[in-house]
């Protein structure tokens, strides 16, 4: 079964700071380790909503997308996540953020 969502645009939402979280881990390595050995002090930082919150905890990137999370963006949390930016594990992270896109556990 293809994975059908709606254009990004029907949800895209420039004011997520689940936005700001991806761009700050991305260029910042010292942020990256305190997410992966604190992540809730790391997502304390942020405004964000009770729901976006959730969902990054729970890894759930389709929840991320119809709250407006860009999909390029959920693309790098997923790698941010379950690999890393250079590309290790990022089959991992691709077969992650896919099956959250489906509904699937």
């Amino acid at each position: 079964m293809a994975l059908v969502l709606p254009h990004f645009s029907a949800y895209y939402d420039p004011t997520r700071q689940t936005h700001k979280l991806v761009q700050e881990l991305k260029r910042d390595r010292e942020l990256r380790e305190r997410f992966k050995d604190d992540e809730a002090s790391v997502l304390d930082r942020y405004e964000l909503l009770p729901q976006e919150r959730a969902a990054i905890e729970q890894r759930d990137f389709k929840t991320l997308y119809e709250l407006g999370v860009h999909p390029y963006l959920l693309g790098q949390l997923s790698r941010l996540i379950h690999g890393t930016v250079e590309g290790a594990g990022s089959s991992e992270a691709s077969v992650a953020l896919v099956r959250s896109l489906k509904g699937e556990a």
